[in-house]
């Protein structure tokens, strides 16, 4: 007797067929969202080594402005456009004579405006492997229940000596959404804590940057009063 998967999937009552469904396009989702996001991160994390290169090189912040800035069809990414809103607003305010304190404030709730974006741009999308991940085992857990159903009504329409071959069939339709789920369920939880963990990085170093850039602006302000 075939006993492959689509045997079982022909067999299987409506509500499991459903299920192993359900879960083929969980598994499916949860795949494209973890390679999606893998080339995302990776094109972040070579964005910010490349733009704190730049920033630590001893450029001048005006040079490095318009070296991003010069193209206007390409805006800047990730740690590159936070430093971008943040300078541009200091140049903004330098116009208006602001006070030092204004000047600074203005600046880093500019920072935090792109901070908060790139952010949003980087998490995009990986909430949906927790929600896998948490949900799925739970559907397979309802196919399970299904087969197991289906096993005990057919217990009650066999003769003695049958039961192995009655029962056998619904046994098989509920291992079989029971791993359905796990397989659609421990690549997501995986992907999306390790996927947190570098959103965590990348918005510790976004952080700190925002921090120094508004130190270095303070002392430049304070050597130029000074002299």
């Amino acid at each position: 007797m075939d006993t492959g998967l689509f045997y079982y999937f022909e067999h299987a009552s409506v509500v499991v067929q459903a299920v192993m469904l359900l879960l083929l396009l969980a598994s499916i989702l949860s795949w494209a969202i973890i390679v999606q996001r893998w080339f995302v991160l990776r094109r972040v994390r070579t964005l910010l080594q490349t733009f704190e290169t730049m920033f630590w090189s001893g450029i001048s912040f005006q040079q490095l402005y318009d070296d991003l800035t010069r193209k206007p069809a390409v805006l800047p990414e990730g740690l590159a456009r936070i430093f971008t809103s943040g300078f541009s607003e200091w140049l903004r305010m330098q116009g208006k004579n602001a006070p030092t304190h204004t000047l600074l404030e203005a600046v880093q709730r500019a920072m935090r405006i792109a901070y908060t974006q790139e952010l949003e741009q980087v998490e995009q999308h990986i909430p949906w492997l927790a929600t896998i991940g948490s949900t799925s085992p739970y559907i397979g857990l309802l196919g399970t229940v299904c087969g197991i159903m289906t096993s005990f009504q057919a217990l009650s329409t066999v003769q003695t000596g049958m039961t192995i071959g009655a029962v056998a069939p619904g046994i098989s339709e509920a291992l079989l959404t029971t791993a359905l789920g796990l397989f659609a369920a421990i690549p997501a939880v995986i992907f999306y804590n390790r996927y947190c963990y570098h959103v965590d990085v990348l918005a510790n170093v976004y952080y700190t940057f925002q921090e120094e850039f508004s130190r270095i602006l303070y002392r430049q302000i304070h050597d130029e009063a000074c002299s």
